[in-house]
């Protein structure tokens, strides 16, 4: 495994990170059993920078998490979140309730903390940025939370360029998890250079696409109701057929060069520079591995440029979210 500063931390993170909310949250049918393995696994491979929240599967996400993190502490670089309550999936999309206040937060901090089976969380996350919440009122409120010791560095999901300057000003703002991938590029024209300027690690979560860009003959309706894909454009109607043959090409692309589509699409997130480091998600080993592997691909800017040349063919990829689950999106 390679390793690299995470922002102004002087931490040093795997190249690769992993993204736990898919071991019983979200996505088709929990398996502890193999998610224990897998982070396990994880262990073996040397990546040490595993990413939670509160809100996955009600907390049992981090309860999971913590037979394995408890031991071996001093191995991980633990990341969880807090915010967002009562989720549940209907028919239109992810529904919850966003509570950034300074009240709920203290309360959640104990309670991962709890859960988590640890003294200090590495990494602690707001969700989202609460309408509801100032901005002022809610980093003052985080960064209490430094100063108690019960958190190391603060983060930011999601958020606008705007916002993360504002937030860097109270109190230094470590990362910046946001979802970034060879299809989703928002991040590029304003709080990508905005992060950088300020030494503020980028975190991109579903660096894969939420496994669109990935699966081979994908089977929509084999989708368990359960499963948040169901509702997202994306797995949707022209936007579907669009990308299935985006994913066809970018499995042809990775293949005539021995790798995986996956491997491809992780090799491009990290050859955009050595302050991103991405958590593709997995609760299985195989795919921890192939994963992992992908840090020892270098892209050729020949490579690059036919990639770009291939998304241009795809144009038609859809929105990442509904348009209500949009709305929290870069505050």
């Amino acid at each position: 495994m390679k390793y690299h500063k995470l922002g102004n931390t002087g931490v040093a993170v795997s190249a690769i990170g992993l993204g736990c909310m898919g071991m019983n949250h979200g996505y088709g049918v929990p398996d502890n059993a193999e998610s224990i393995a897998t982070l396990h696994r994880a262990l073996d491979l040397g990546i040490n920078f595993w990413d939670t929240a509160d809100a996955y599967a009600a907390g049992k996400n981090e309860e999971l998490i913590a037979k394995v993190l408890v031991p071996n502490r001093r191995k991980v670089f633990i990341a969880t979140k807090f915010g967002f309550t009562n989720i549940t999936l209907t028919a239109n999309g992810m529904q919850s309730t966003l509570d950034c206040s300074p009240a709920h937060m203290r309360r959640a901090v104990d309670a991962s903390l709890r859960r988590l089976g640890i003294d200090e969380i590495d990494l602690y996350y707001a969700h989202r940025l609460d309408p509801n919440v100032p901005l002022e009122e809610l980093i003052g409120a985080m960064g209490e939370l430094v100063k108690a010791g019960k958190v190391r560095y603060l983060g930011l999901s999601e958020a606008s360029a705007a916002s993360i300057r504002r937030a860097h000003a109270i109190h230094p703002i470590a990362a910046l998890q946001s979802e970034y991938s060879l299809l989703t590029r928002g991040v590029e024209a304003e709080i990508l250079p905005t992060i950088r300027e300020l030494g503020i690690a980028l975190v991109p979560f579903s660096p894969l696409s939420r496994g669109l860009i990935t699966n081979d003959g994908f089977d929509v309706g084999a989708i368990p109701d359960s499963d948040f894909r169901k509702t997202v454009p994306r797995y949707q109607g022209a936007h579907l057929q669009n990308n299935l043959s985006l994913a066809d090409a970018f499995r042809e692309f990775a293949a005539d060069r021995g790798y995986t589509t996956a491997q491809l699409a992780l090799a491009w997130v990290l050859a955009q520079g050595d302050d991103i480091t991405p958590i593709p998600g997995t609760k299985k080993r195989k795919y921890l591995e192939e994963n992992a592997r992908a840090v020892d691909i270098t892209l050729s800017p020949a490579d690059l440029e036919a990639m770009e040349q291939i998304l241009s063919r795809y144009p038609n990829i859809g929105p990442r979210y509904n348009e209500a689950q949009n709305k929290l999106a870069n505050r």
